[in-house]
């Protein structure tokens, strides 16, 4: 049983972070690109080096920059898979997944006969016992992947770092693989850190998401309540959902820095001398009406829009208005073809965003955010 922890300052990538994973659980790490997640990964690897920070799996010290300790990459027992299965082209498929197996330091020496049985295991753990004596150029991007994460697996890492190592799957190879990979976590108690951008694998494999933003982290928490009530603008994006930054003042009311006022049927996350607090505003695209006009009645959540473009969205038609004042992207409205068509709309037109009070949630921002 095994629990990570890493701090690194890299000044030049712009990151600063520090989490914790513990023995048996998955991380989910998101973030748009450059934020900095496959950084994090190669530092707990040994693969970069941080300016300053600290690597610790269980009670082994892998980086300490203040003791000037770093252990090699080959000795960290951390199993690093990307996108790229990097397999040994000389080398059978049976014969990659064995060479971790028999350079692992528990294994040194081990009979060939024992890393083989071994490996072909692990192969058939991932359905892929019949390419065993193929060879890499042999194999399709999809038979490669899974290889490469039996030769991961089969070196029975402390810690597993997987960055997107399911995209080059089909669907059913992929779900097979996320069965076999949460049973190796939960089973061994190992820690594990997936970067992905499939909310699939968020669900099927994590404990906990945090989400990066610029090097550090925007908002953290367990899986359904990040994307059920996401607090970062990824996080939003990600979920599918609007989200909308301000103060949140004594009335429980936030108000934008641009005049807009958004209420809630209920408010949660504050404590109760909170005044003015970071807060943000949730709803889904789906309750908003769209109008040409101001509509009647003034619903209190109206708010005027700039169209910046139409997407489908299955039977619906999703408008997307422009990015927010403050740069957060623009709110969106998923309506029916028939309203999108007797509504004429097209960029840069000038509507109406309606949200009726009860749809949408206000909660604090990330105390990532705060201070």
């Amino acid at each position: 049983m095994t629990a990570l922890l890493l701090r690194a300052v890299l000044a030049d990538r712009g990151l600063d972070l520090q989490l914790s994973v513990p023995a048996g659980e998955v991380l989910a790490v998101l973030g748009p690109n450059g934020a900095g997640k496959s950084t994090a990964l190669h530092v707990i690897a040994g693969l970069v080096g941080p300016d300053s920070g600290l690597v610790r799996v269980g009670e082994r010290v892998l980086t300490d920059t203040a003791a000037g300790v770093n252990v090699a990459t080959h000795d960290r027992r951390v199993g690093l898979l990307l996108q790229d299965p990097l397999l040994f082209p000389h080398l059978s498929a049976v014969a990659n997944v064995a060479f971790g197996l028999r350079n692992r330091g528990g294994l040194v020496g081990a009979r060939r006969t024992r890393a083989r049985a071994s490996a072909l295991r692990w192969l058939g753990q991932v359905d892929a016992a019949d390419l065993a004596d193929r060879k890499p150029p042999q194999l399709s991007g999809g038979q490669a992947q899974r290889v490469a994460i039996a030769r991961a697996l089969a070196a029975e890492p402390d810690v597993l770092l997987l960055d997107e190592p399911l995209s080059g799957l089909d669907v059913a190879a992929a779900a097979m693989v996320r069965v076999v990979l949460r049973d190796v976590v939960s089973r061994e108690g190992r820690a594990a850190v997936l970067v992905t951008h499939d909310l699939l694998d968020v669900f099927a494999l994590a404990d906990r998401v945090l989400v990066l933003e610029s090097g550090s982290i925007a908002e953290a928490g367990q899986v359904a309540d990040v994307l059920a009530a996401p607090r970062s603008r990824f996080g939003a994006r990600i979920a599918g959902v609007n989200l909308v930054a301000g103060p949140i003042g004594a009335d429980g009311v936030l108000r934008t820095h641009w005049g807009e006022q958004w209420h809630a049927a209920t408010a949660g996350g504050f404590g109760a001398g909170c005044r003015h607090c970071d807060g943000v505003a949730v709803f889904a695209p789906g309750a908003v009406a769209v109008y040409r006009d101001p509509p009647r009645g003034s619903p209190r959540n109206t708010v005027a829009v700039l169209v910046a473009g139409l997407d489908t969205r299955g039977p619906a038609i999703r408008v997307r208005g422009q990015d927010q004042p403050d740069g957060a992207p623009g709110l969106a409205a998923d309506i029916t073809a028939a309203a999108a068509a007797d509504l004429r709309l097209a960029p840069g037109q000038r509507v109406w965003f309606s949200v009726k009070a009860q749809e949408v949630s206000l909660h604090a921002a990330s105390p990532h955010r705060q201070g």
